[in-house]
């Protein structure tokens, strides 16, 4: 069995991989699935999916308890809505392990998407341990091949990003 040091390194590695064959140009394996349930507790949301389904999926690892991650959620909420139409959306996963924060947080923070998943496991969280995420906020942009195209945008790069992304699949 790997530890979550071991399981962190290997999707290290992995991630790494993957960047270095993007830039080739090379394709290359998809990230790994993520299927969670949403604030409703009954609706499973399957991240292969909803990326099939847009042109480009923001993987946002967040928390309400997470004074860095609130403040880049304006951020996800401006690119979010500059390209919802054009085939972007967010996929968050939240490492709160408190149901009613994580739902008033979503709430607060006028989180609009569909996308909201957790286990309330906290740092604990199996996809967290699968996507190598030791801090958030921590993010992965990708296309709907499962490619990391960027990962842990912050600000106004986020942003810049998704533009650019959206203007090569469209070449």
């Amino acid at each position: 069995m790997k530890t979550l040091k071991g399981i962190a390194s290997t999707f290290t590695a992995f991630l790494a991989v993957m960047l270095f064959f993007s830039a080739q140009g090379v394709a290359q394996t998809t990230v790994p699935d993520i299927k969670l349930l949403s604030t409703d507790g009954e609706t499973e949301y399957e991240l292969h999916k909803v990326m099939k389904e847009h042109k480009l999926v923001l993987i946002d690892f967040w928390a309400s308890w997470c004074g860095p991650c609130r403040h880049e959620n304006p951020y996800v909420v401006k690119t979010y809505d500059e390209f919802k139409d054009k085939g972007f959306t967010v996929f968050s996963v939240s490492l709160d392990s408190r149901a009613d924060r994580w739902k008033k947080a979503i709430e607060k923070d006028k989180l609009a998407w569909k996308y909201h998943v957790s286990d309330l496991k906290g740092w604990d969280s199996a996809p967290a341990a699968e996507y190598g995420v030791r801090s958030i906020p921590s993010n992965f942009l990708i296309n709907s091949k499962g490619e990391v195209l960027g990962y842990n945008l912050r600000g106004n790069n986020l942003s810049v990003a998704v533009k650019k992304a959206l203007a090569e699949v469209k070449k």
